[in-house]
Protein backbone atom coordinates (compact mmCIF):
# COMPACT_ATOMS: atom_id res chain seq x y z
CA UNK A 1 0.00 0.00 0.00
CA UNK A 2 1.25 3.46 -0.93
CA UNK A 3 0.15 6.17 1.48
CA UNK A 4 0.45 9.93 1.04
CA UNK A 5 0.01 12.24 4.02
CA UNK A 6 -0.31 15.97 3.34
CA UNK A 7 0.91 18.15 6.19
CA UNK A 8 0.65 21.84 6.95
CA UNK A 9 3.22 24.12 8.59
CA UNK A 10 1.25 26.20 11.07
CA UNK A 11 1.89 28.45 14.08
CA UNK A 12 1.96 26.73 17.44
CA UNK A 13 -1.39 27.03 19.18
CA UNK A 14 0.17 29.17 21.93
CA UNK A 15 1.62 31.73 19.49
CA UNK A 16 0.67 35.38 19.72
CA UNK A 17 -0.65 36.38 16.30
CA UNK A 18 0.15 39.71 14.66
CA UNK A 19 -0.11 41.10 11.12
CA UNK A 20 2.00 43.45 9.01
CA UNK A 21 1.70 45.45 5.77
CA UNK A 22 -1.62 47.08 6.68
CA UNK A 23 -2.95 43.80 8.05
CA UNK A 24 -2.47 41.92 4.77
CA UNK A 25 0.38 39.58 5.82
CA UNK A 26 0.97 37.31 8.77
CA UNK A 27 3.89 38.37 10.96
CA UNK A 28 6.11 35.31 11.47
CA UNK A 29 8.54 37.06 13.82
CA UNK A 30 9.16 34.99 16.94
CA UNK A 31 6.53 32.40 16.01
CA UNK A 32 7.17 28.67 16.57
CA UNK A 33 5.78 26.45 13.80
CA UNK A 34 4.49 22.88 14.07
CA UNK A 35 2.79 20.16 12.03
CA UNK A 36 -0.91 20.98 11.89
CA UNK A 37 -2.53 19.11 14.82
CA UNK A 38 -5.15 17.44 12.61
CA UNK A 39 -2.40 16.46 10.17
CA UNK A 40 -0.56 14.94 13.14
CA UNK A 41 -3.52 12.60 13.67
CA UNK A 42 -3.48 11.66 9.98
CA UNK A 43 0.26 11.00 10.10
CA UNK A 44 0.00 8.89 13.24
CA UNK A 45 -2.69 6.66 11.69
CA UNK A 46 -0.73 6.42 8.44
CA UNK A 47 2.34 5.18 10.34
CA UNK A 48 0.20 2.49 11.99
CA UNK A 49 -1.28 1.43 8.64
CA UNK A 50 2.16 1.33 7.05
CA UNK A 51 3.42 -0.96 9.78
CA UNK A 52 0.36 -3.20 9.46
CA UNK A 53 0.50 -3.53 5.67
CA UNK A 54 4.23 -3.28 5.04
CA UNK A 55 3.59 -0.39 2.67
CA UNK A 56 5.29 2.95 2.07
CA UNK A 57 4.51 6.38 3.47
CA UNK A 58 5.30 9.72 1.83
CA UNK A 59 4.59 13.14 3.30
CA UNK A 60 3.91 16.18 1.14
CA UNK A 61 4.00 19.84 2.09
CA UNK A 62 3.38 22.90 -0.02
CA UNK A 63 5.73 25.49 1.40
CA UNK A 64 9.00 27.34 1.18
CA UNK A 65 12.36 26.31 2.66
CA UNK A 66 11.33 27.33 6.18
CA UNK A 67 8.95 24.36 6.37
CA UNK A 68 11.72 21.74 6.13
CA UNK A 69 12.16 21.30 9.92
CA UNK A 70 8.45 20.48 10.10
CA UNK A 71 8.82 17.97 7.27
CA UNK A 72 11.85 16.39 8.97
CA UNK A 73 9.76 15.89 12.09
CA UNK A 74 7.22 13.97 10.01
CA UNK A 75 10.06 11.83 8.65
CA UNK A 76 11.26 11.22 12.21
CA UNK A 77 7.77 10.10 13.23
CA UNK A 78 7.79 7.38 10.57
CA UNK A 79 7.40 8.62 6.99
CA UNK A 80 9.79 7.06 4.46
CA UNK A 81 10.32 10.08 2.25
CA UNK A 82 8.96 13.54 1.62
CA UNK A 83 8.03 15.99 -1.12
CA UNK A 84 8.16 19.74 -0.64
CA UNK A 85 6.45 21.78 -3.33
CA UNK A 86 8.60 24.89 -3.35
CA UNK A 87 5.91 27.56 -3.20
CA UNK A 88 3.99 29.65 -0.71
CA UNK A 89 0.56 28.02 -0.09
CA UNK A 90 -1.48 30.84 -1.56
CA UNK A 91 -4.95 29.38 -1.02
CA UNK A 92 -6.84 26.09 -0.86
CA UNK A 93 -7.20 25.68 -4.63
CA UNK A 94 -3.50 26.28 -5.20
CA UNK A 95 -2.55 23.71 -2.56
CA UNK A 96 -5.10 21.19 -3.84
CA UNK A 97 -3.73 21.42 -7.38
CA UNK A 98 -0.21 20.66 -6.13
CA UNK A 99 -1.37 17.69 -4.08
CA UNK A 100 -3.52 16.33 -6.90
CA UNK A 101 -0.67 16.51 -9.40
CA UNK A 102 1.86 14.65 -7.26
CA UNK A 103 -0.70 12.20 -5.91
CA UNK A 104 -1.68 11.25 -9.46
CA UNK A 105 1.95 10.89 -10.49
CA UNK A 106 2.69 8.72 -7.44
CA UNK A 107 -0.28 6.37 -7.79
CA UNK A 108 -1.17 6.40 -4.09
CA UNK A 109 -3.77 4.05 -2.61
CA UNK A 110 -4.62 6.28 0.32
CA UNK A 111 -4.31 10.04 0.80
CA UNK A 112 -4.67 11.36 4.34
CA UNK A 113 -4.61 14.90 5.69
CA UNK A 114 -6.11 16.81 8.59
CA UNK A 115 -9.74 17.81 8.35
CA UNK A 116 -8.51 21.43 8.25
CA UNK A 117 -5.44 23.51 8.99
CA UNK A 118 -5.52 25.47 12.25
CA UNK A 119 -4.38 28.74 10.67
CA UNK A 120 -7.13 29.30 8.09
CA UNK A 121 -9.56 26.54 9.17
CA UNK A 122 -10.94 26.27 5.65
CA UNK A 123 -11.51 22.51 5.57
CA UNK A 124 -11.65 22.56 1.76
CA UNK A 125 -8.45 20.98 0.45
CA UNK A 126 -9.43 17.31 0.79
CA UNK A 127 -12.66 17.90 -1.11
CA UNK A 128 -10.89 19.81 -3.86
CA UNK A 129 -8.24 17.09 -4.23
CA UNK A 130 -10.96 14.47 -4.46
CA UNK A 131 -12.69 16.42 -7.23
CA UNK A 132 -9.45 16.95 -9.14
CA UNK A 133 -8.52 13.26 -8.93
CA UNK A 134 -12.03 11.86 -9.32
CA UNK A 135 -11.75 10.07 -5.96
CA UNK A 136 -14.10 9.83 -2.97
CA UNK A 137 -13.23 12.37 -0.27
CA UNK A 138 -14.55 11.83 3.25
CA UNK A 139 -14.21 14.13 6.27
CA UNK A 140 -14.00 14.33 9.23
CA UNK A 141 -12.79 10.74 9.72
CA UNK A 142 -12.50 9.62 13.34
CA UNK A 143 -11.74 5.95 12.77
CA UNK A 144 -10.06 4.24 9.82
CA UNK A 145 -9.32 0.56 9.21
CA UNK A 146 -8.17 -1.07 5.98
CA UNK A 147 -9.30 -4.57 5.02
CA UNK A 148 -7.87 -5.59 1.67
CA UNK A 149 -8.98 -2.96 -0.83
CA UNK A 150 -11.75 -1.62 1.39
CA UNK A 151 -11.58 1.13 4.01
CA UNK A 152 -13.98 1.13 6.95
CA UNK A 153 -14.51 4.47 8.66
CA UNK A 154 -16.48 6.35 11.26
CA UNK A 155 -17.09 10.07 11.00
CA UNK A 156 -18.97 12.73 12.88
CA UNK A 157 -22.30 13.95 11.59
CA UNK A 158 -24.88 16.27 13.16
CA UNK A 159 -26.13 14.52 16.27
CA UNK A 160 -24.16 11.30 15.96
CA UNK A 161 -21.73 9.14 13.97
CA UNK A 162 -21.84 7.66 10.49
CA UNK A 163 -20.13 4.39 9.53
CA UNK A 164 -18.90 4.07 5.96
CA UNK A 165 -17.08 1.72 3.64
CA UNK A 166 -15.23 2.82 0.51
CA UNK A 167 -12.92 1.15 -1.96
CA UNK A 168 -9.34 2.34 -2.33
CA UNK A 169 -8.08 4.78 -3.46
CA UNK A 170 -9.74 7.59 -1.55
CA UNK A 171 -8.99 10.74 0.47
CA UNK A 172 -9.69 11.31 4.15
CA UNK A 173 -9.68 14.45 6.25
CA UNK A 174 -8.77 13.19 9.73
CA UNK A 175 -9.39 14.24 13.30
CA UNK A 176 -9.11 12.77 16.79
CA UNK A 177 -9.49 10.03 17.98
CA UNK A 178 -8.28 8.31 14.79
CA UNK A 179 -4.88 7.71 16.44
CA UNK A 180 -2.66 8.91 19.26
CA UNK A 181 -0.11 11.56 18.35
CA UNK A 182 3.38 10.10 17.96
CA UNK A 183 6.52 11.68 19.41
CA UNK A 184 9.71 11.05 17.41
CA UNK A 185 12.31 9.03 19.30
CA UNK A 186 16.07 9.46 18.98
CA UNK A 187 16.38 6.72 16.39
CA UNK A 188 13.68 8.37 14.29
CA UNK A 189 15.30 11.79 14.58
CA UNK A 190 18.66 10.42 13.47
CA UNK A 191 17.21 8.46 10.54
CA UNK A 192 15.16 11.48 9.38
CA UNK A 193 18.39 13.29 8.51
CA UNK A 194 19.15 10.83 5.71
CA UNK A 195 15.64 10.15 4.39
CA UNK A 196 14.89 11.62 0.94
CA UNK A 197 13.30 15.05 0.87
CA UNK A 198 12.55 15.94 -2.73
CA UNK A 199 12.01 19.59 -3.64
CA UNK A 200 9.83 20.19 -6.68
CA UNK A 201 8.40 23.23 -8.42
CA UNK A 202 4.73 24.14 -8.34
CA UNK A 203 2.75 22.88 -11.33
CA UNK A 204 0.18 25.68 -11.35
CA UNK A 205 -0.14 29.21 -10.04
CA UNK A 206 -3.95 29.24 -10.16
CA UNK A 207 -5.70 30.69 -7.13
CA UNK A 208 -9.32 31.50 -6.42
CA UNK A 209 -8.96 33.96 -3.57
CA UNK A 210 -6.80 36.82 -2.35
CA UNK A 211 -6.36 38.40 1.07
CA UNK A 212 -7.99 41.78 1.53
CA UNK A 213 -7.31 42.16 5.23
CA UNK A 214 -6.71 40.15 8.39
CA UNK A 215 -8.39 41.21 11.63
CA UNK A 216 -7.67 40.13 15.18
CA UNK A 217 -10.70 39.25 17.32
CA UNK A 218 -11.92 42.07 19.55
CA UNK A 219 -10.30 42.32 22.96
CA UNK A 220 -12.25 40.71 25.77
CA UNK A 221 -14.23 43.16 27.89
CA UNK A 222 -14.25 43.49 31.63
CA UNK A 223 -15.82 40.69 33.65
CA UNK A 224 -18.98 41.52 35.55
CA UNK A 225 -19.58 39.58 38.74
CA UNK A 226 -23.20 39.00 39.71
CA UNK A 227 -24.33 37.81 43.11
CA UNK A 228 -25.49 34.21 42.87
CA UNK A 229 -28.88 35.15 44.27
CA UNK A 230 -29.46 38.04 41.87
CA UNK A 231 -31.06 36.04 39.08
CA UNK A 232 -33.01 38.97 37.64
CA UNK A 233 -29.84 41.00 37.05
CA UNK A 234 -28.11 38.02 35.44
CA UNK A 235 -31.00 37.49 33.05
CA UNK A 236 -31.11 41.21 32.22
CA UNK A 237 -27.39 41.29 31.36
CA UNK A 238 -27.56 38.13 29.29
CA UNK A 239 -30.52 39.52 27.36
CA UNK A 240 -29.63 43.18 26.93
CA UNK A 241 -25.80 43.24 26.94
CA UNK A 242 -24.56 39.79 26.00
CA UNK A 243 -27.63 39.29 23.74
CA UNK A 244 -27.55 35.52 24.11
CA UNK A 245 -31.14 35.22 25.25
Amino acid sequence: MKILVCITHVPDTTSKIQFTDNNTKFDKSGVQFIIGPYDDYALARAVELKEQTGGSLTVLNVGEAETEPTIRKALAIGADDAIRVNAFPKDSLFVAKQIAHYAKEGGYDLILMGRESIDFNGGMVHGMVGELLGMPSISPVMKLDIEGSTAKMAREIEGGKEYLEVSLPFIAGCQEPIAEWKIPNMRGIMSARTKPLNIVDAVSDETATSVVEFQLPPAKGDVKLIDKDNVEELVRLLKNEAKVL
